[in-house]
């Protein structure tokens, strides 16, 4: 895969370049991640790649010059209408507070791409023509609003480089996270989907992941849940859906009207209801 980052501050770029998977996948050849200064495809002696918007208003808006200057330069990006066809391999990106906001469908979408560009914005915003006639796509990392685009390209990075095979040392982990949809029936068919992994782990199926706990199995009088140690994988994996549920329940209630849940989902989702209202009696 090759991803382009568009950004009048490529040095923002060095620390998430160089740490983690996406360090390993770079070195591995499984991504080429090039960063160009928009600053480069300026004319002026100021270098300006911003400039007041027509209609006045506060702030500045990035320029389209520079940027679709810059795209053009890559020489391989194809035509914006190829590439909203169905089947293609590439997409220009323009990171905006009002884009599809990014979830791991969307992540594991772009992780099936050739190519990605990702186009950062900046003040106020970007000339519109640059949305309406350069990017295919707007995103966003969530509802808020950022100073500019070079956080959330670093999200996608991050996000879409840990999804290409071989980037992660066992590729089952990335089925098995929080978000991840899978449509699963039962803990059995979850089983089937995690592949090689331990016979106690279930995929997460759209929910929170489940607490995890490492050694010491006593810490300052915190242990870890006796169920986890007593090697009844059935017991574990039980256990895990449940308080998969739970967290979901209590943090992102949102996430259990988006999936579908098994008979077994709901019968353990009715459990924790049931012991919250006993609680609160």
């Amino acid at each position: 895969m090759k991803i382009d980052i568009l950004t009048i501050f490529p040095d923002f770029f060095r620390g998430p370049l160089d740490y983690g998977i996406v360090r390993r996948a770079r070195e591995a050849g499984l991504v080429e991640i090039n960063i160009h200064d928009l600053r480069a495809f300026t004319k002026d002696k100021h270098r300006s790649v911003d400039d007041r918007p027509f209609g006045g208003g506060e702030g500045m808006v990035l320029k389209p010059e520079p940027i679709f200057e810059c795209l053009e330069s890559f020489g391989d990006v194809a035509s914006r209408e190829l590439r909203l066809s169905a089947g293609a391999k590439q997409s220009v990106i323009l990171l905006s507070a009002q884009g599809r906001r990014l979830d791991q469908s969307l992540a594991v979408a772009l992780s099936g791409l050739d190519q990605i560009v990702l186009i950062c914005g900046r003040y106020e915003g970007v000339d519109e023509r640059i949305s309406k006639h350069l990017a295919d796509r707007e995103v966003s990392i969530g509802d808020y609003v950022l100073s500019g685009g070079e956080l959330g390209a670093a999200v996608i990075l991050d996000t879409v480089a840990r999804l290409i095979p071989g980037a992660v040392g066992n590729q089952a982990s990335t089925r098995q996270e929080s978000f991840t949809e899978t449509r699963t029936e039962s803990l059995a068919a979850n089983m089937e989907l995690a592949g090689d992994g331990p016979s106690s782990t279930c995929v997460s199926g759209g929910l929170l992941d489940y607490p995890h706990y490492t050694r010491p199995a006593d810490f300052r009088g915190m242990r870890v849940p006796e169920v986890l140690m007593n090697g009844n994988h059935d017991q574990i994996r039980s256990w895990r859906r449940k308080t998969a549920l739970e967290k979901t329940l209590r943090n992102r209630p949102d996430l259990l009207e988006r999936i579908a849940l098994s008979a077994e989902d709901k019968e353990l989702l009715a459990q924790i209801k049931r012991a919250q209202i006993d609680g609160k009696n």
